[in-house]
């Protein structure tokens, strides 16, 4: 796994302190005739030899790094803001990076936005797609997944792009117009393979580069709540609603979340129905998704973080406490067993370096005037946070 992102910095130069506590006297006039001091011709030369020296060489500032915290320990400073060459109102939404050639990844959102890199994330150049351009459609794509030099990408409205030469060339495969719901999610998962996900609950699976897909659950979500409303789900019944969020485990399993947030449901390879869970607190989620033991966490608006006991599929969570400053927390992404990024409304960025258990804020990411949506790590050294307004941050470690 691997989002992550340079912030512009105020620099004060400030006075020693033996300048700030000198005070002012009053100087003795000289007229015209009368030369000034010694001392005044040289501070005059002084001044004007360092003008000269300043102009042919410009004046290097030191990087910026932020400040302390007020208690003492340091802030946080393992990330950075990569300026992106697209509109400021662009929603970032999915980066992926090619596993045979780490240096080059893409990079989607809102407004038609693809992005390309070929240094790691570094820079990133807009991508042309000619056969995601000939329609009078401004998409979204939402999800991109490679395995090896096979990659694909999907949006709204329904558009499904292929490569099999690392994204060199990309070509449009048709979809069906019964296709239930829209594309949310794609798994690149061998040659010519991947699995693909609606918001309706539809998840299909392709052997032949997308030109026939097979359905690997036998209803959408709202056909199996309505069939089975004495299920004892809350708000279940005669549910037309569809996902807000939905996550994929490395082996496969699936939870997500309806889009009032009033329950959640999970998937597991061979069930032929996605099953429903009540939620096991007060707020409604906002998102839930999987840790790298394997468990669950769920996140609820407002900024509460819920760890599921043990691993596996559960009803069974509880809270920890996190900083989010009141600002509701949008994605959980790790990086290892022990460290995870949070990241949410306004700028919130927290750390875990204990599975959990304890959260720290980087206030560096303060002063950024967006909402942060997702953590992608791609390994333990290729992290990325996306946001709207064109922000990504991208991890120094």
């Amino acid at each position: 796994m691997a989002t992550s992102s340079t912030a512009t910095a105020s620099l004060h130069l400030l006075l020693p302190a033996s300048r700030r506590r000198r005070q002012l006297v009053p100087r003795a006039a000289h007229s015209e005739s009368t030369p000034p001091p010694a001392a005044s011709v040289d501070r005059r030369r002084f001044i004007a030899h360092t003008a000269a020296a300043a102009a042919v060489s410009p004046l290097v500032l030191p990087r910026w790094t932020p400040a302390a915290r007020a208690d003492g320990a340091p802030t946080l400073s393992e990330w950075e803001r990569v300026f992106l060459p697209i509109d400021p109102g662009v929603v970032l939404l999915d980066i992926a990076f090619v596993p045979d050639d780490p240096s080059h990844g893409f990079l989607l959102g809102t407004r038609q936005t693809i992005l390309e890199t070929k240094d790691g994330g570094n820079t990133w150049f807009p991508r042309s797609i000619p056969s995601a351009e000939d329609e009078d459609f401004n998409y979204r794509f939402n999800s991109v997944s490679f395995k090896g030099k096979e990659g694909w990408i999907i949006g709204k409205p329904a558009i499904l792009l292929h490569t099999s030469d690392a994204g060199e060339s990309w070509e449009r495969i048709p979809l069906s117009a019964q296709l239930p719901g829209n594309m949310v999610y794609i798994k690149a998962t061998g040659e010519q393979s991947a699995e693909m996900v609606t918001d309706e609950g539809a998840i299909y699976v392709t052997s032949n580069r997308g030109y026939n897909w097979k359905a690997a659950v036998q209803e959408t979500v709202s056909a199996t709540l309505n069939r089975t409303i004495s299920s004892g789900i809350s708000g279940a019944s005669y549910y037309t609603g569809t996902f807000n969020t939905v996550n994929r485990s490395p082996d496969g399993r699936y939870v997500a979340v309806s889009s009032r947030g009033n329950f959640y449901l999970t998937w597991e390879p061979g069930q032929p129905f996605w099953q429903p869970h009540n939620r096991a607190v007060a707020r409604r989620i906002q998102n839930m998704g999987w840790r790298a033991d394997g468990g669950l966490w769920l996140l609820v608006r407002g900024g509460g973080l819920f760890l599921s006991k043990g691993t596996g599929i559960t009803e069974d969570f509880e809270e920890v406490q996190v900083q989010s400053r009141g600002f509701g927390i949008l994605d959980v992404g790790y990086r290892s067993q022990e460290e995870a990024w949070a990241a949410g409304g306004s700028g919130v960025l927290l750390k875990t370096t204990n599975g959990g258990k304890n959260w720290v804020r980087d206030k560096a990411a303060d002063n950024i005037a967006a909402n942060l949506y997702s953590v992608k790590f791609l390994d333990d050294s290729k992290g990325f946070v996306l946001g709207n307004d064109g922000v990504l941050l991208r991890y120094l470690g």
